[in-house]
């Protein structure tokens, strides 16, 4: 039986696919294991029939993608990369294309900074024809099927690619070889206010933390759900139990809305800038005004001052 890489589109046409006998080990399109650094490979990568168009380029004349979506490297994990690179050399080219006298990076962008660490003076290249259109799809398609960049990376580089090139989410899917609601679920992510992204990307939450708190519209109670997931370390089950009871909260005020009620929520709101809620019972009852920092709260309080 056997395997073939899985390139995505566009990235077979430069790096092409080759088959491998069950049961090897499962090498990516680079072909490293896929727990391994990206400096690892085998014999029979190194002596493929594709070795004769390697080239060795001054790594002075090779420049990084422009489209390059990933932006933060692991520091720790490029010095070891670094490390090895000094110990073997560099095993799988990288992919560029040419500019005149100068390259630019198509694929292999942490090879080559992990070279320049290490303080090479030339590494070794394959040349290839791409387009700015390819440029991008070959590097997002590079970090997504190596998992290299974090959800909110990822959701920029399929915004980007749709956008630049005029794609439908359903194009850029195929393109990335994902499902289209696959690519409509990351893009919704930027959506979120913008101190959860960063928290995405720092990993203090979860995608699934973020995919839970998109199930509330109203960005103001996004920040209070947030801030609840890190002060009591939320899982994402308790979150999603905790937007659940949001939502059937709020049905039921809009079901059982009074008018009068709803005008003078309306006027109080209005005035103090804040959501507010009346709730009457029999001549009595309360009102609720919601804020979500110090600032409004102070806010708040100096008006009704």
């Amino acid at each position: 039986m056997t395997q073939n890489y899985g390139l995505g589109r566009g990235l077979s046409s430069l790096i092409p696919s080759k088959k491998i006998t069950e049961p090897q080990n499962d090498y990516n399109y680079f072909g490293r294991q896929s727990d391994n650094s990206d400096n690892q490979g085998t014999d029979d990568d190194r002596n493929n029939g594709n070795q004769k168009n390697v080239q060795e380029i001054e790594i002075i004349r090779i420049t990084p993608n422009p489209h390059q979506p990933r932006l933060h490297f692991d520091e720790e994990k490029l010095q070891e990369l670094a490390a090895s690179i000094k110990e073997h050399g560099i095993i799988q080219p990288i992919v560029v294309t040419k500019d005149n006298n100068q390259y630019e990076i198509i694929a292999g962008e942490r090879r080559f900074q992990a070279a320049k660490l290490a303080g090479l003076q030339t590494v070794p290249v394959i040349v290839r024809d791409a387009t700015e259109r390819q440029k991008l799809e070959l590097a997002v398609i590079e970090n997504v099927q190596r998992h290299d960049l974090d959800p909110i990376e990822e959701a920029k580089s399929y915004l980007k690619l749709a956008e630049d090139f005029d794609l439908s989410q359903e194009e850029v899917a195929a393109k990335m070889g994902k499902s289209r609601s696959a690519v409509a679920n990351k893009l919704r992510l930027l959506h979120l206010p913008v101190e959860i992204q960063k928290a995405l990307i720092e990993g203090k939450i979860s995608e699934g933390h973020a995919k839970a708190i998109l199930a509330l519209e109203n960005s103001e109670k996004q920040r209070a759900l947030f801030d609840l997931i890190i002060k009591n370390n939320l899982t994402v089950r308790q979150v999603e139990n905790k937007t659940k009871e949001i939502s059937v909260k709020t049905h039921k005020r809009i079901i059982s809305v009074d008018p009068q009620i709803k005008a003078l929520e309306d006027g109080i709101s209005g005035k103090l800038g804040t959501k507010v809620k009346i709730s009457k019972s029999g001549n009595g009852g309360r009102i609720i005004i919601d804020f979500y920092s110090q600032e409004e709260l102070d806010n708040i309080i100096s008006k009704i001052d």
